[in-house]
């Protein structure tokens, strides 16, 4: 059976889409899943009847709201890598840049917003996100400058760690030392290392078993 094609939106409802999402973000970062939609909305500069006819409910909102942020967060890793002649400053301006999108927020929206990490949307964009950071760490340990004994996971779990918001805690201010704490984990992956890490490199495989595993407990 052949579907027909969306209508396009009009620009101006291309613009309320976009600032309702980036309203959800900020609104799911300060007060996580359960934010109010009532706010969410007023932050955005819409009705509440605009918010709904383009999310259906906050499931939905959630739903794009975390392709909007690992998109962005890919698109950072391509454009670092493509950009830095220099395979660890690459890196390193991406960690930085994946802290301003506040990756840290897609743990808290992915446990605690119900949403289905297995669906085709998350999956592509899962798998491009992965594929994009994976060609950044194959690169700087290519050229010497990263330690042989970290993987992707390791430093998808630090980056999630260090950027994770903390609703409802009065912490939000912490974030004025995220730069620098990242700095100092950066300078901890670099060729020569002090010291060899216990256990394996993380995947994201490992990434997704300990988040399901959180979700059935």
């Amino acid at each position: 059976m052949v579907t027909a094609p969306q209508p396009r939106l009009r620009a101006d409802a291309v613009r309320n889409r976009e600032r309702i999402v980036a309203a959800a973000r900020e609104a799911l970062v300060e007060h996580g899943a359960d934010s109010s939609l009532d706010e969410i909305a007023r932050r955005a500069g819409v009705g509440n009847a605009t918010l709904y006819r383009h999310f259906a409910d906050r499931r939905e909102l959630i739903h794009h709201v975390t392709l909007s942020v690992m998109a962005r967060v890919t698109d950072r890793a391509e454009s670092a890598r493509a950009e830095e002649s220099d395979a660890f400053h690459a890196l390193r301006r991406f960690v930085h840049a994946a802290a301003d999108e506040q990756i840290g927020a897609l743990c808290t929206l992915f446990t605690e917003g119900g949403l289905d990490a297995e669906h085709p949307d998350h999956v592509e964009a899962r798998q491009r996100l992965e594929s994009a950071i994976g060609a950044l760490i194959a690169d700087a340990r290519a050229s010497g400058q990263l330690r042989d004994d970290v993987g992707l996971g390791d430093l998808m779990m630090a980056l999630t760690q260090l950027t994770r918001p903390l609703p409802h805690t009065g912490c939000l201010g912490l974030d004025r030392f995220v730069h620098r704490h990242l700095q100092l984990y950066l300078d901890g992956l670099m060729n020569p290392a002090r010291s060899r890490l216990p256990g394996h490199a993380a995947t994201f495989e490992d990434l997704r078993a300990s988040r399901e595993q959180g979700q059935r407990g």
